[in-house]
């Protein structure tokens, strides 16, 4: 059995803020958060070379016809490991 511990630091880790935008990958499941509300989550489409800028392909209310949005830094918003 695992100390208990253990097992929340791990979970904590999975779904940590993710700083540095540029470490994401294509593909890469993620939450977007504002204010302390997950407004969207999806698949990484891509990040730009700045880190700055995020297309996320997803369904919801806000996405294009293709199925993606765009999520900037400046927004205030962060992301998370879904």
């Amino acid at each position: 059995m695992k100390a208990r511990g253990a097992v929340l630091s791990r979970r904590s880790a999975h779904t940590a803020r993710v700083t540095d935008w540029k470490t994401l990958k294509v593909g890469e499941r993620v939450e977007v958060v504002k204010y302390a509300h997950v407004i969207a989550a999806g698949r990484v489409e891509e990040v730009s070379g700045s880190g700055n800028v995020v297309w996320l392909e997803h369904s919801g209310p806000g996405v294009t016809e293709e199925g993606k949005e765009l999520f900037m830094k400046s927004d205030g918003v962060t992301l998370r490991r879904a």
